[in-house]
């Protein structure tokens, strides 16, 4: 866990960017409800964002692995792909924040006799 963050390359780069401005919109919609399509901005960025960079690592994964040794294909597979989908859990990591986030804001502004 430690390279987390190294291992999952450039991507995680725009996808931490992107994640922060989310959570960071979903807790300024709190107090603030009509933001929310901020909100929704930065989540489709961050989640964009995850899935380009996890793309990325498979084609360079695919690209090294076609000139490897066949006897270290798959060896050289499973890391690629493994160190490649880094990018997609850290944008599902700062989404489900947010949704939490966005949640509460939702319920606090819900009217009275949804709460009950």
């Amino acid at each position: 866990m430690g390279m987390f963050f190294t291992e999952g390359g450039f991507g995680m780069y725009p996808t931490l960017v992107f994640g922060f401005a989310l959570v960071a919109t979903a807790v300024l919609s709190i107090p603030q409800p009509h933001r929310r399509w901020l909100t929704f901005v930065f989540g489709a960025l961050t989640f964009a964002s995850g899935v380009l960079g996890t793309s990325m690592g498979l084609i360079n994964t695919m690209r090294y692995v076609a000139k490897a040794p066949v006897t270290e294909q798959l060896p050289i597979s499973a890391v690629g792909i493994a160190e490649s989908m880094n990018n997609m859990v850290l944008s599902m990591i700062l989404l489900i924040i947010a949704l939490l986030i966005s949640a509460v804001a939702a319920f606090k502004h819900a009217p009275a006799a949804q709460k009950a």
